[in-house]
């Protein structure tokens, strides 16, 4: 196993209430007088049994009624299984390795059992024992997960408290976690900045409009023309700091260079609320709504936003799609899934979609957003396309531009993550290497 580093607190940058520093209370009972302490045997004990490769590997994790399955993403062979009934969401931790697990009330962690570590011109590939771990992070209806910065931000929207952490130590139970406050408790996120700031929003549960980026006690700049702001996006960044979209009812909000940037929309009412960013593109992907009286509006186009100029365009898809739908892909391609199986590739600079790759059959959203649908992640080269009719996920190859492969699933695909033991940010010097 890699030698264990040191972990560098993460200096608290929102002065909204006093930030504590907290340790993990995840002790396990005292064993009673005479008893041995067992020794967890290395090989079935989470995170344990570590072992060199030869390869890179890449596995699939996805949610079901019943609990979690793991997958080998190549074979489609069954690695482990979790039995934990409930409605679980997933997001990559940003080490690589790990997934959040939203719960309820609480933030899980999850081991996939792969780590790759780049050496140079080549990597070294580790598998440990998969599973779900012990750690836990307690947050009343847990919301949204931002892993950026090699830190990782865990939202409370039952509270309005934030936790962040350290990436590489979000499985280590006794590892520092900095608890942050906003004033109220609202369905917000927070995004970890470069030197010490914090991106976060503020709110109420009736109305948020907010955005802020902090550092310590000191407001660094503010805007409140973000009515019903949802979700984020990075970009990739500028030579002055990191470059992240806000999505909200009016057009988007843009944190870039310094200071935030409204995005014009050619609708008074213009929902950007999901968003996926690329680190080597400056075009950020987004829904686009413009029915405010729509119950459920099923949009068809979709919007590209540029993060230099605060331009806003829109692609006419000729199929909706829903909020699982939007990822990118190595070179920042623009990927979207839409009502009719295809995955439409867009080209983020001129808007043109330059493929249409059959992958799934056609399927529509359901009214519950809860319920089981289809869904597009994006690990290395390869997109993932799951099929909740089908009970199966498509392997596409990004670069031939076709299907590869389909595996059988087994159980009904809720939410997926896809880890390759790589961070995004050694996944995109890998791939300049491979292809530079």
């Amino acid at each position: 196993m890699t030698p264990r580093r040191t972990p560098i607190p993460f200096r608290p940058a929102i002065g909204l209430a006093a930030a504590t520093l907290l340790l993990s209370a995840c002790a396990a009972p005292a064993p009673s007088a005479g008893t041995p302490t067992p020794t967890p045997d290395p090989a079935t004990h989470v995170g344990g049994n570590s072992r060199e490769g030869r390869s890179q590997t890449t596995r699939l994790l996805f949610s079901h009624d019943n609990g979690l399955t793991l997958i080998d993403a190549t074979s489609g062979e069954v690695v482990q299984e979790t039995a934990h009934p409930g409605f679980l969401r997933l997001n990559k931790a940003g080490d690589g390795r790990h997934v959040v697990v939203t719960d309820g009330d609480r933030f899980l962690v999850y081991d996939a059992g792969v780590r790759s570590r780049p050496h140079g011109d080549h990597a070294h590939h580790y598998t440990y024992t998969p599973g779900l771990t012990a750690t836990e992070y307690a947050a009343p209806h847990a919301g949204h997960v931002v892993a950026h910065n090699a830190h990782t931000a865990l939202f409370s929207d039952g509270t309005g408290a934030l936790t962040i952490v350290d990436s590489e130590w979000v499985a280590d139970p006794d590892a520092p976690r900095t608890e942050l406050s906003t004033d109220a408790p609202h369905h917000g996120v927070a995004v970890p900045l470069r030197d010490d700031a914090v991106l976060v929003t503020q709110g109420t549960e009736q109305s948020r409009s907010t955005v802020q980026v902090r550092r310590g006690d000191q407001i660094i700049a503010h805007t409140d023309d973000c009515p019903g702001v949802h979700g984020e996006a990075t970009a990739q960044s500028t030579s002055d700091g990191d470059t992240v979209l806000l999505g909200c009812t009016n057009g988007p909000v843009v944190w870039r260079d310094g200071a935030f940037h409204k995005v014009s929309a050619p609708d008074a009412y213009a929902r950007t609320g999901n968003a996926a960013g690329s680190s080597v593109s400056p075009i950020v992907l987004t829904d686009y709504k413009s029915d405010a009286q729509a119950k459920q509006e099923h949009p068809t186009r979709v919007a590209l936003v540029d993060t230099r100029t605060n331009a806003l365009s829109l692609v006419e898809l000729g199929s909706s799609y829903w909020f699982r739908s939007l990822a990118r892909g190595p070179h920042g391609e623009a990927l979207v899934l839409t009502y009719d199986g295809a995955v439409k590739i867009i080209n983020p600079e001129s808007g043109a979609i330059e493929a249409s790759i059959p992958a799934i059959g056609p399927w529509s959203e359901k009214a519950d957003w809860q319920e089981a649908g289809p869904s597009i992640t994006v690990a290395g080269d390869t997109a993932y396309v799951t099929d909740a009719q089908a009970s199966s996920v498509t392997v596409i190859d990004l670069h031939s531009r076709a299907v590869s492969h389909t595996l059988a699933l087994g159980a009904t695909p809720i939410e997926v993550a896809v880890v390759n033991g790589m961070t995004a940010e050694e996944e995109a010097d890998q791939h300049d290497h491979a292809h530079g």
